[in-house]
């Protein structure tokens, strides 16, 4: 298969972060007619994540939240090339991935703050973020445990002759982690139509990926051993991800096996919202923000005479719609904790089966 690739430069910041990422300073003119669309979607992408942020430094979501902020282009991308009934599964830095799928706004975010409606019935919160319905398996906390179930939604498509694709997103934390290799090796060696997104953003939590593993890139430049090509995507352009993912789909629907995908990215805040990401170098970060996916899509929206206002009037209504999203979740109720029996099993009973 020909895919697109990319290398990131060497540069003189942390080891394995590019001073000078493989991103052209000029974004080129959308050649996707769906662009608009995507902007739109990345939009409310971020204004999503924005307000999740804003709610919990007010004390209003509890326990942990990662937000996708910096990631919007790698979901709404591969997304866009997905058949309805394909399925997605990701990590905890998952809300990007299930709305990008279609999951109700209102109720993942009723999840995060814990009410009745939410997409889990409000007992999940943020890290266990799940659709089934509109193809999202599910997110993950245990970092890289779901890349086995990814290769077990593909054999199940195999045997039932579905033709349905699973796409499996990780960070790059997760490539050292044995679930990855023993998952990448089985894909590979049954073929299965997998395709695995590494989301490069170049810091397993608070650690640079290149102080923990032996070549410069950890999804990519391991891909040979498994006998797959070595990909790499642009992960901050939309129309480049639209295009790398598709082509890696549409060759797993064509029984051509897995493809083993490394986008390159970048968080524009910490880990996770309680960090304020201290660890990483000023100037690396300034550099990473002028590459904002949703400023270079603009950028190109712009030069291709789309006028501003429009563009605008976009990221205004989705912020709007974000505030009063927030107000009628807020005005549901705690989940009876009675609920708490409930669903623990897949009959949605609680007690023990032999």
């Amino acid at each position: 298969m020909s895919h697109e690739a990319a290398s990131a430069s060497d540069g003189a910041g942390p080891p394995g972060v590019p001073s000078d990422p493989d991103v052209p300073s000029d974004p080129d003119v959308p050649s996707d007619p769906d662009v608009p669309d995507l902007y739109a979607r990345m939009s409310y992408l971020r204004a999503f994540e924005e307000r999740a942020d804003s709610l919990y430094r007010q004390g209003m979501i509890h326990g942990p939240v990662h937000l996708g902020l910096g990631h919007e282009a790698i979901a709404i991308g591969a997304a866009s090339v997905l058949r309805h009934d394909d399925y997605s599964i990701g990590t905890y830095r998952g809300h990007a991935h299930a709305l990008a799928r279609g999951a109700p706004p209102e109720a993942v975010l009723a999840e995060l703050l814990g009410r009745a409606g939410g997409i889990c019935a409000g007992k999940g919160g943020s890290m266990h973020i799940t659709s089934t319905e509109h193809g999202y398996y599910g997110s993950y906390a245990i970092v890289g445990a779901h890349l086995p179930i990814a290769c077990g939604l593909a054999w199940a498509a195999r045997i039932r002759h579905t033709s349905q694709v699973t796409a499996c997103f990780f960070g790059d934390g997760a490539t050292n982690i044995g679930a990855f290799h023993e998952a990448v090796n089985l894909a590979a060696v049954w073929r299965l139509p997998v395709v695995f997104v590494c989301e490069n953003n170049w810091y397993m939590e608070y650690t640079p990926i290149a102080d923990v593993i032996p070549v410069a890139l950890p999804a990519a430049d391991r891909a040979a051993a498994y006998g797959l090509d070595r990909i790499i995507v642009d992960g901050n352009d939309v129309q480049a991800v639209r295009r790398v993912v598709g082509s890696a789909v549409a060759a797993a629907r064509g029984g051509q096996g897995p493809s083993l995908i490394e986008a390159h990215t970048y968080r524009l805040k910490g880990h996770s919202a309680a960090d304020g990401g201290a660890y990483r170098p000023a100037d690396e970060v300034a550099r990473w923000r002028e590459r904002d996916p949703l400023l270079r899509t603009r950028k190109g929206l712009l030069q291709a005479g789309l006028p501003a206002a429009a563009l605008d009037e976009i990221d205004r209504q989705a912020r709007d719609d974000l505030i009063a999203m927030t107000e009628r979740v807020l005005a549901q109720p705690a989940p009876d904790p009675a609920t708490a029996w409930t669903d623990v099993w897949d009959d949605g009973g609680w007690q023990w089966r032999n």
